[in-house]
């Protein structure tokens, strides 16, 4: 987006946000009408203008005048998620208050038509400060939930086990472990040390193949260089394979040149090999254990509404049309439109891409996240008949520097013979 563009922006949301700041600031004036502290109401009615405002200029300034010829910078990113932090908490303050504000609108119009209205009464009731406290405490909730997204919930890593028999697995294959890393987003992080407990809990799973499904960087290949000794440590008997993501190709930032890109994303496909990854470019390799084999197939990015580069006909040349197939491919719309109804056949495809948009609810009873009205199959296993896909919740996190419901995932698939 050019300058101009962030200045309309920022004329935009300022507009919006004062008058957010302005309801928001009345309904603390009630919320502390009657303490006898002037200080005290000051601190805690001028003191939220001030802050609320300054956290919106602070937004939108970090953009119109950032430096985001390589992506968005770490603080930016904070800036964005601590404005919409305080967004969201002022939403829910306003929809409590404004029902409040409601009630005493139709309250007073029923007593000035009936004419109970007394001489000298107000023509509306006075707002009641236990409106104000409630919309308060709940306001506090998601507050509280942003809070933590952004300082823990974005390094609350989870393993997710799933146990998946195929009936035409090969027997030497009974019980092998796959763990998978997907949307690491390397360019996202900021603390290393967090970051690193992922890693160790991913080594610690000791499964015999590792892969990574795509989204190393956000923009970048410089992004992975700090880390790639870190994340070179995970090895596994059977070797470590990976793919390339939407973000990989380096689509959203501006080069300078055609050829920058090109570098660019040359240079990424180097750094694969320096992680010790096997990148797979629309290709396969056989995994061969006691003589018994299977076909581990990787695409390029090919997603519905993003970059469609992979050519799975041309991964699949050379597999035998009954061989056990596990393919990789970032997208799971890929799986939706050409692999759950392919005639070849591919019994697991593993995937990642959609987050679980970094928000959401999963208990026994509710599985709910926005992403669910984009993307058909968001998280977890699939299954469609014989064949099965699995996408991963990612690993890292982009544009709101936080997790709250749907927390960064190390996946382990165990492959088993039988019947499911």
């Amino acid at each position: 987006m050019r300058r101009g563009g962030f200045f309309n922006m920022f004329i935009i949301i300022s507009v919006i946000t004062l008058i957010m700041d302005w309801y928001v600031f009345n309904g603390l004036k009630t919320f502390t009408a009657d303490w006898q502290s002037r200080v005290a109401r000051n601190v805690v009615t001028w003191g939220y203008l001030v802050l609320s405002v300054g956290v919106t200029i602070l937004f939108v300034l970090g953009f119109v005048v950032g430096d985001m010829s390589k992506g968005m910078p770490t603080y930016q990113t904070w800036l964005f998620s601590i404005f919409l932090m305080m967004l969201v908490t002022k939403l829910v303050f306003i929809i409590v208050l404004s029902l409040g504000d409601l009630t005493r609108f139709i309250y007073g119009i029923a007593e000035n038509v009936s004419g109970k209205r007394k001489e000298g009464e107000p023509y509306f009731p006075s707002r009641r400060k236990f409106v104000s406290e409630l919309a308060i405490l709940i306001a506090a909730f998601p507050f509280a939930s942003f809070l933590y997204a952004m300082v823990r919930g974005k390094y609350d890593y989870k393993v997710h086990r799933s146990t998946i028999f195929f009936e035409d697995l090969p027997e030497a294959f009974d019980g092998f472990t796959i763990t998978q890393l997907s949307d690491i987003h390397s360019g996202s992080f900021d603390n290393t040390e967090a970051m690193q407990k992922g890693i160790d809990l991913a080594k610690a799973q000791q499964s015999d193949l590792f892969v990574f499904t795509g989204d190393l960087v956000n923009n970048g290949a410089w992004e992975i260089e700090p880390y790639i000794d870190r994340f070179g440590s995970i090895k596994a008997p059977f070797g470590q394979f990976s793919i390339l993501g939407n973000h990989d190709y380096g689509d959203y930032l501006q080069w300078p040149s055609p050829q920058a890109k090109v570098d660019n994303l040359n240079k990424l496909k180097k750094h694969h090999a320096e992680l010790g990854y096997r990148l797979l470019l629309d290709e396969n390799v056989s995994l061969v254990k006691d003589g018994q084999k299977i076909s581990l197939i990787g695409v390029q990015n090919w997603g519905r509404g993003f970059i469609q580069l992979g050519d799975l006909n041309k991964a699949l040349k050379g597999v035998d049309k009954d061989a056990f197939k596990v393919l990789l491919s970032h997208d799971p719309t890929h799986w939706e439109e050409q692999v759950r109804y392919h005639d070849t056949d591919i019994h697991l495809t593993l995937s990642g891409h959609t987050h679980g948009a970094q928000f959401g609810v999963e208990t026994a009873g509710l599985r709910w996240s926005p992403v669910q009205y984009r993307y058909l199959d968001w998280a977890g296993l699939i299954a469609q008949g014989k064949r099965h896909l699995y996408v991963n919740r990612g690993f890292g996190f982009l544009g709101f520097s936080g997790r709250l419901g749907i927390w960064p995932e190390i996946t382990v698939i165990t492959l088993k013979k039988g019947k499911a």
